[in-house]
C-alpha cells in the first residue's frame, strides 16, 4: 500500500523474479486483500498489454475495492466509447516496474506521499508522469479501535509502548512486503517510540480485519494498519495515531499517473483519466457495497455511472469517442 520514508532503490528486477515465481499460487486470493503480492489477473478487453494499439490502455491495480471500482467505472465508460481497456492486478512494486518498462500504461492508485519510496525516483526521472489528483483527504497510519483508544487514553504512537503488555507488543499489518508493513518494520528496527521489542504481524487485509473484529468485540487491545476511505473507520471507529516524530508519512491524496509518453499517444483516454475525481464518501461506499452488501464490482460501477450523470459529464469533458463523436453524446444518451 503506501509508506513514506527516504527514497531508496527497490531492486525491482530481482523482486520481480522472486515474486512472479509465486504469483500463480496466489491467484485465488481474496479480492479484499490489499496484497503486495504479484497477482496478475486480466479483467478483459485490451490487446497485448501496455503500449498496445492507439487509444488503448492497460490499467494496473491492487485488490483495494476503491481502486478496483474506479478502474471498473473507467473500463465501462471507455469501452462504451469504443476504446480498448485491460486491467492487470499486480503488487505496488511490480506495478511501478511495469509502468517504467512500458508494460502498463496508467495507475489510479498512487497514494502520496506514502508510495514515494516506490514511485519517487521514477517520477523524478520522467519515466512516470503525474496526471492529476483523483482523491483528497485520505488517511493511512497505525490505528486502534475507538474503544481501545478511549479506555487506554491512546492518541499517539508515543503512547503505545507504555501499554505494550496489553497489546502483546504486536502491530498487525497486511501482506508481507507491502510498503505499509515496511514502514512499520523500519520503525521497530529503529526503536522509534520504544517499539524495538515489538513485532509486526504480517497477514492480509481480510485476515487483519478479522483479527481486529475479534479483539474489539472481546475488549482486547489491538493496533493495526488502518486507512481511510474504508468501512473500518465506521465499524471500529478507527483512531489513527498521531506521529510527533514524523516516523510515518501518511497519505494525503491519491493520484493518477501514467507511463512516459503514453498520454501523448492516447489523448482521449488520457483526458478522461485526468478528469477523474472521487470523494472519500464515494470510495467508502464502494467498500460497503462490495464487502458488506456483496455486490459485484461490475454492478457497483454500472450503478454508480447511472446514478451520477453530472460527474460522468465532467469526466467526459474534452473527450471524443473512438470514431470521433462527442463522448457525452455517446455515453449520456
Amino acid at each position: 500500500m503506501k509508506p513514506p520514508g527516504i527514497r531508496r532503490g527497490r531492486r525491482m528486477l530481482a523482486l520481480a523474479v522472486c515474486v512472479t515465481a509465486v504469483a500463480t499460487t496466489m491467484a485465488c486470493s481474496s479480492a479484499q486483500d490489499k496484497g503486495d503480492f504479484a497477482l496478475v489477473a486480466d479483467s478483459g478487453g485490451g490487446d497485448d498489454g501496455g503500449g498496445g494499439g492507439a487509444e488503448s490502455v492497460t490499467l494496473i491495480q491492487q485488490p483495494w475495492v476503491d481502486l478496483q471500482a474506479e478502474n471498473e467505472i473507467s473500463k465501462q465508460i471507455l469501452e462504451g466509447l469504443g476504446y480498448s481497456v485491460k486491467v492487470d492486478e499486480v503488487s505496488v512494486e511490480l506495478g511501478a516496474q511495469a509502468m517504467s518498462t512500458g508494460d502498463a500504461d496508467a495507475y489510479l492508485g498512487n497514494w502520496w506521499p506514502s508510495q514515494e519510496p516506490t514511485y519517487g525516483d521514477l517520477i523524478d526521472a520522467g519515466d512516470v508522469e503525474v496526471a492529476s489528483t483523483i482523491l483528497e483527504g485520505t488517511e493511512y497510519a497505525p490505528a486502534v479501535p475507538a474503544k481501545t483508544a478511549e479506555r487506554l487514553g491512546i492518541t499517539s504512537l508515543a503512547d503505545l509502548d507504555e501499554h505494550g503488555d496489553e497489546f502483546g507488543r504486536r502491530i498487525y499489518g497486511i501482506e508481507a512486503g507491502s510498503p505499509g508493513n515496511e514502514t512499520i518494520q523500519k520503525a521497530i528496527d529503529d526503536d522509534a517510540y520504544g517499539l524495538g521489542d515489538w513485532k509486526l504481524v504480517a497477514s492480509g487485509t481480510a485476515a487483519m480485519l478479522t483479527q481486529v473484529q475479534k479483539a474489539d468485540s472481546s475488549g482486547k487491545a489491538i493496533v493495526f494498519l488502518g486507512w481511510s476511505p474504508h468501512w473500518m473507520t465506521v465499524d471500529f471507529g478507527a483512531t489513527f495515531l498521531e506521529d510527533p516524530d514524523k516516523v510515518w508519512g501518511g497519505a494525503g491524496e491519491i493520484r493518477t499517473v501514467s507511463r512516459k509518453g503514453w498520454a501523448a499517444d492516447n489523448p482521449n483516454i488520457a483526458a478522461f483519466l485526468k478528469n477523474l475525481t472521487f470523494t472519500t464518501d464515494e470510495a467508502g461506499q464502494f467498500y460497503y457495497d462490495k464487502d458488506k452488501d456483496g455486490k459485484s464490482l461490475p454492478d457497483i460501477a454500472k450503478a454508480w455511472i447511472n446514478d451520477n450523470p453530472d460527474k460522468v459529464r465532467e469526466f467526459l469533458k474534452g473527450v471524443q469517442s473512438s470514431d470521433g463523436q462527442d463522448a457525452e453524446s455517446v455515453i449520456l444518451k
